[in-house]
């Protein structure tokens, strides 16, 4: 047999293009399976760690964050909200946060790593709801007493600037602190301690 009437150049390109296609079709085969090895949307909102830029956040100003598919509420405390927290404790359930609804290095007066910072779940203890950020003193509707905290319209549950639970009312515990912790002065990451640890 005499391959003399052969085209090479032409079976070179056919070879070179086969090529290419295949090596084009195989990536496109390995992508989604290296993709699988990532984590889903669904696993990342399930416990990935959430960053909250601090140097956004003016004093006083309330801002709300999605945690593990719960909304999160980080705080800029101003000192007068601060100094008005000890003022609150005849009239809260547990002033002292002695139910455990905080990690430890968030038990105590402020129920916060720094004081400036309070960082909350935003779910009412009692049903579930999300309770109304009213930081202004004593509205009508809320009492002479009151100096700043959360509402929950739906049953009356009241809450001071500390997420403390006021007496005679539905909801039975404080607001939970969930874990954070700080990356740097202006960084505050929800669902990592102060270990590194991850919720």
């Amino acid at each position: 047999m005499e391959n003399s009437g052969v085209d090479k150049s032409r079976r070179r390109f056919l070879v070179a293009a086969t090529s290419v296609v295949g090596a084009a079709g195989a990536g496109a085969a390995v992508i989604p399976y290296l993709s699988s090895w990532n984590p889903s949307e669904r696993a990342k909102s399930a416990g990935a760690p959430v960053e909250v830029n601090l140097s956004k956040v003016e004093e006083g100003q309330l801002v709300r964050v999605i945690w593990r598919k719960k909304p999160v509420w980080v705080v800029n405390r101003s000192q007068e909200m601060i100094d008005n927290l000890p003022k609150n404790n005849s009239l809260l359930v547990d002033p002292e946060s002695v139910v455990e609804q905080q990690p430890a290095y968030a038990q105590n007066a402020t129920r916060a790593i720094q004081e400036k910072y309070l960082v909350l779940i935003g779910i009412c203890t009692h049903l579930g709801c999300s309770p109304t950020f009213r930081p202004e003193m004593g509205p009508a509707d809320l009492g002479a007493d009151w100096r700043g905290g959360w509402y929950c319209p739906c049953h009356g549950s009241k809450f001071d600037l500390a997420g403390r639970v006021y007496k005679n009312v539905p909801a039975p515990t404080n607001l939970e602190v969930p874990v954070y912790s700080f990356k740097d002065e202006n960084t505050l990451l929800v669902g990592i301690d102060e270990n590194g640890e991850a919720a």
